[in-house]
C-alpha cells in the first residue's frame, strides 16, 4: 500500500482549522478519510488507535500521531502532526491575540456564544463514530449502548469525577462486560 504523505499532511492541515473543541472533535472526518475513502486502516484500527493514544498520558492530540504511524510509520506521524499543529496553531495564536484587543466588541462576545453549539455537536458526532463499531457488534450492542446512557446520566445527573466513569468503563471493558 502506498500512501501520499503529502494528501496526508495536506488533510490533516485542512480538517486541523475545522477543530473546534480539539483535535478529537475531527475524528469522524479523519476516520471518513483514512477508512472509508483511502482505505489505510480498518475501522477497528481507527479505533483501537484513538483508544490507546487517549488511554495514555500527555496531550489529546497524541492520537493523530498514532494514526499517521499505523498509516505511514514515522513519516505518516510526522505529517499527520505537522499538519494537526501548524495551520491550528498559527491560527489560534492569530485569533487570541487579536480577540483579547477586541474583547468587549459585540462580534467577539458572538463568535464565542456561538462556538458552543458547533462544538457540542462535533464532540457527540466524535463520541458516537467511536461507538458505533461497539454498538453494532452481535452480543455486546445492548450492554454498549445501556453503558453509554448510564453514563451520559451519571454525568448530567450526578458530581461523580470523569475519572471514575473512564476507570469503571475499562473495568467493564476488560471483564468483557462490554
Amino acid at each position: 500500500m502506498t500512501v501520499d504523505l503529502v494528501a496526508l499532511f495536506l488533510h490533516y492541515a485542512l480538517i486541523s482549522l475545522l477543530a473546534i473543541g480539539g483535535a478529537i472533535s475531527t475524528a469522524p472526518e479523519m476516520h471518513r478519510f483514512l477508512v472509508a475513502e483511502r482505505g489505510w486502516l480498518t475501522d477497528t484500527q481507527f479505533t483501537s488507535s484513538i483508544a490507546i493514544a487517549q488511554a495514555a498520558p500527555g496531550p489529546n492530540v497524541l492520537f493523530v500521531a498514532v494514526l499517521g504511524w499505523n498509516v505511514a510509520g514515522l513519516p505518516g506521524a510526522l505529517a499527520t502532526m505537522a499538519g494537526t499543529l501548524l495551520p491550528s496553531t498559527t491560527l489560534a495564536l492569530t485569533a487570541t491575540r487579536w480577540a483579547a484587543a477586541n474583547r468587549e466588541s459585540r462580534g467577539v462576545r458572538a463568535f464565542t456564544q456561538g462556538m458552543t453549539p458547533l462544538t457540542l455537536g462535533l464532540i457527540l458526532a466524535t463520541g458516537w463514530l467511536l461507538a458505533a463499531p461497539y454498538a453494532t457488534m452481535p452480543g455486546r450492542g445492548l450492554s454498549t449502548v445501556a453503558l453509554l446512557v448510564l453514563t451520559v446520566l451519571l454525568v448530567l445527573k450526578t458530581r461523580f469525577s470523569l475519572v471514575w466513569l473512564v476507570l469503571a468503563g475499562g473495568v467493564l471493558g476488560a471483564l468483557g462486560v462490554v
